[in-house]
């Protein structure tokens, strides 16, 4: 509750060698020593290798990917918001969602070194459940960096650590991943007949993974596979762009 005294009691604390290693690899990604080592702990544990808690709650970093998510979707509202003060609210969101998608956190995540901390059971791994596993863990840590050190720091790290080094918004707004909207607008101006449609769902536990497929004229062409019908879609819109040589 008060950052100012953590400091103090963690000079009489013995950590494990295990532990030291975690808390250099936190003061690399971070850029400081954490507080509350046991948040950190806690933001590198997957859900495969959760274990019960006395009162038989599995303990994992779910909970505290829940709160940065939010907090990193409020900072990078506010970046653009500023940054961008004559573009509307729903190009704002576009590029916002670009930011913050699965892929791209899942890239952030690694570049930043999340694959050298992050625990999980590899025995469990299945065609779903680990595909955002970088980008699940980067949000736990936004959200122990949050209660160990409040919100300034914690935005002071998603700025400066994160986007600064890894991220160029310039580059992020010219490149419009939208392959959904340019194959409708080409067959709008083709006067051909466009239809999504979603022919399968794979459900693994808490993970779905959809199959998307679309069709011109009645003709099936191209199949996408993404964690939400959105991304199937945007999938196979990318595939198909690339089959017709849509631009």
């Amino acid at each position: 509750m008060y950052p100012i005294f953590k400091p103090l009691r963690s000079i009489f604390k013995s950590y494990s060698s295990k532990e030291k290693k975690l808390i250099i690899a936190l003061e690399s990604i971070v850029g400081d020593k954490p507080y509350n080592l046991d948040l950190y702990k806690l933001a590198t544990q997957h859900s495969s290798i959760a274990k019960a808690s006395g009162f038989g709650i599995k303990l994992s970093n779910e909970r505290l990917e829940y709160l940065g998510d939010a907090i990193l979707g409020a900072v990078v509202a506010e970046l653009l918001f500023q940054k961008f003060p004559f573009k509307d609210e729903g190009i704002l969101t576009e590029i916002r969602s670009r930011i913050v998608n699965r892929e791209s956190l899942n890239n952030l995540g690694k570049k930043i070194g999340i694959n050298n901390i992050v625990e999980f059971d590899a025995h469990k791994k299945t065609s779903l459940s680990h595909k955002s596993l970088y980008g699940d863990t980067l949000e736990a840590l936004i959200g122990a960096i949050y209660l160990d050190k409040g919100f300034i720091a914690c935005k002071k790290f998603i700025i400066k650590k994160l986007f600064a080094h890894h991220l160029d918004l310039d580059e992020i707004i010219k490149d419009d991943p939208n392959f959904k909207s340019r194959i409708i607008e080409w067959a709008q101006k083709q006067n051909k007949e466009l239809k999504f449609e979603t022919v399968e769902i794979k459900t693994e536990k808490n993970y779905k993974e959809f199959t998307s497929q679309v069709f011109i004229n009645g003709q099936s062409l191209c199949n996408g596979f993404g964690l939400s019908k959105k991304k199937a879609e945007q999938d196979a819109s990318q595939k198909t762009c690339v089959q017709l040589n849509i631009p």
